[in-house]
């Protein structure tokens, strides 16, 4: 059976390296590209395609935002693929009865089995003349309302002491010397989340950004841009010593299109 494919993913490097994973793979056609939500839902309208690879992650409207537009609009919805670099997002994922998910980065043994289950699905589907049960996943949709569950308070280690700080006070995160420093209005100090990945994961991703590989920051705290050499960008956060963050070359076109620069 061939598939017909759409990729969408807010990250260039991201697209080529599915895109380039995919064409080892038999009867499987890419017909479009995409790189945020409102692109998957038009690309999914104008090519109605077998399989979605869908990005979970992605600034205005993510993953399961477009299942819900596309439910709204009363687009047929295809096979979905949701990727991601979050396990948590994994049961969220067949919640809205995905095909499957593939952990970042993508294992081409992973890849393989998820197309192989797409194709059953839709095979099953085809003979049986039955279509998906849009009903179901609306609410199922409806009901997640798109925003994942996530710890409101974040421990910060100060001095002896464990500070309790709401997640949206956090300005930002940083790793040096193998520990990772947290900074807010008020309180600053130390995480006992092992990596900047463990300590996103429990965060929202739509407001704190990986900007850099070693910085995480809230943009709702970004005080100013400033252009950097080779057309990136420094920001300076709104704690009192106004900090400089860089943002990597990867980080710097979403920031762009984000806040249209």
């Amino acid at each position: 059976m061939s598939l017909s494919t759409v990729i969408v993913d807010d990250e260039q490097l991201a697209r080529d390296e599915l895109a380039y994973l995919l064409k080892s793979a038999d009867d499987v056609t890419v017909v479009a590209q995409g790189k945020n939500g409102l692109e998957a839902v038009n690309l999914i309208k104008e090519h109605s395609p077998d399989l979605v690879f869908l990005d979970v992650q992605m600034p205005g409207l993510d993953g399961f935002g477009v299942i819900k537009k596309l439910l709204d609009k009363k687009i047929r919805l295809p096979k979905i693929v949701f990727a991601t670099a979050f396990d948590q997002y994994a049961v969220k994922a067949f919640e809205v009865n995905a095909v499957d998910y593939l952990l970042k980065p993508v294992d081409t043994a992973r890849l393989e089995q998820a197309i192989q289950r797409a194709r059953r699905r839709l095979s099953s589907e085809r003979a049986a003349g039955a279509a998906p049960l849009n009903d179901q996943l609306e609410r199922i949709v409806k009901m997640m309302s798109g925003r994942q569950v996530r710890r409101d308070q974040v421990a910060v280690k100060v001095g002896e002491r464990f500070m309790l700080v709401q997640a949206d006070d956090i300005i930002y995160a940083s790793l040096a010397d193998e520990s990772i420093n947290i900074v807010t209005g008020h309180v600053t100090g130390s995480s006992n989340y092992r990596t900047l990945d463990d300590l996103q994961a429990r965060l929202d991703p739509e407001v704190f950004w990986r900007v850099h590989r070693s910085h995480l920051v809230n943009i709702n705290k970004i005080k100013e841009i400033v252009p950097w050499f080779s057309r990136n960008y420094i920001l300076r956060m709104k704690d009192a010593k106004s900090t400089e963050i860089p943002v990597s070359r990867s980080q710097t076109k979403r920031l762009r299109e984000y806040l249209k620069l």
